[in-house]
């Protein structure tokens, strides 16, 4: 793809989210898509919101199922950035206007306590960089009409990510297993979602290492203060208006999403 029309995607993805009107896949619309194409439009974007005044916090990383990578093609996870206007605190009302065919998942998030300078991190590296741990929700969404996605759309889509929320009950590492945790995530008291940390790249430090070693290789290294929304440990629910969920992960606590026209 040429500048032009990396240009144009972008604008296409950004029109989208104003107006609602959702838009056919990238991967239709431009032939010569790739990942570094994917990427680039992602970038664009990205410096469109930060021209607007907005802050980068952190990243999510997408892809961290198995399952998904082979439904999309791929065998790497993908990232996208989280922006300051994006999070929303426990049982926080989540107005409805700012999500696009919005969808839930139960996350660890992790702060990243200190730098991350090494050229090709190791799981010490990171280990040692996290702060702490949160219970989290991340909200996808999708700019690409009826969620018909691939890799470069969900790329250049900004990982299809629309929100999040954090719990307020911070854990270090040593306090809970990241890898047997097990999560339960219900709607207004029902089940909708269970897993554990094993589903997401088979540790949740396993997709933070990843994206570690990705981010140095790309010249934007992590940092201290950093979110990072390490991916899913269960399936996806769909959102609608008035909805209350609440994912509990064992021996790391619980989190609400609230969205307006509900209850609390």
């Amino acid at each position: 793809m040429n500048d032009p029309q990396l240009q144009e995607a972008a604008a296409s993805l950004r029109e989208a989210a104003r107006t609602g009107q959702w838009i056919p896949p990238l991967r239709e619309t431009y032939a010569g898509i790739d990942g570094a194409a994917a990427y680039a439009i992602q970038k664009i974007n990205t410096d469109k919101r930060l021209a607007e005044g907005r802050r980068i916090v952190g990243r999510k990383i997408g892809l961290t199922a198995k399952a998904v990578q082979a439904q999309l093609g791929v065998d790497q996870p993908d990232f996208g950035i989280l922006f300051d206007d994006m999070g929303y605190g426990d049982g926080e009302p989540v107005p409805v206007r700012v999500l696009q065919q919005p969808k839930i998942e139960a996350e660890i998030a992790f702060v990243i306590g200190r730098d991350i300078d090494a050229a090709e991190p190791t799981l010490v590296d990171v280990m040692r960089s996290i702060d702490y741990a949160l219970p989290a929700m991340e909200i996808v969404g999708s700019r690409i009409d009826k969620w018909n996605i691939k890799f470069v759309d969900t790329v250049a889509d900004n990982a299809s990510s629309a929100a999040y929320v954090l719990g307020s009950t911070p854990r270090k590492l040593s306090e809970f297993d990241l890898r047997m945790c097990g999560m339960a995530m219900t709607l207004r008291g029902e089940p909708v979602s269970v897993g554990a940390g094993a589903a997401c790249l088979g540790n949740p430090l396993n997709a933070v290492l990843w994206l570690a070693r990705t981010m140095a290789r790309v010249g934007s290294p992590m940092r201290a203060g950093d979110l990072v929304l390490s991916g899913a440990l269960g399936p996806m629910a769909p959102v609608k208006p008035g909805d209350i969920f609440e994912t509990r992960i064992n021996g790391l606590g619980t989190v609400k999403a609230v969205f307006e026209g509900a209850q609390k």
